[in-house]
């Protein structure tokens, strides 16, 4: 080992930056963690990956919403 290095040049973080993901801080009510650590824990996968996955669905339009099901409803009634 070297008596002195020099870090004026240095930066803080990371070495390598993650790709893709971004940390942030976000408050949200402890019922709603408590609901992904159980649907994540039944997974056996991390309740962030699981929150990250409703929230990709979400946005994709890709899930079943009240209102869909009440459309599609309406449609086989008067489909007769």
């Amino acid at each position: 080992m070297k008596d002195h290095y020099d870090f004026s040049k240095g930066k803080r973080g990371a070495v390598i930056p993650p790709l893709g993901k971004t940390r942030i801080t976000l408050w949200l009510d402890n019922e709603i963690i408590e609901q992904f650590r159980q649907r994540a824990g039944e997974k056996g996968i991390g309740y962030q990956t699981e929150i990250n996955r409703v929230l990709r669905e979400v946005l994709s339009g890709e899930h079943v919403t009240l209102e869909a099901i009440r459309e599609v409803v309406r449609q086989e009634l008067h489909a007769d």
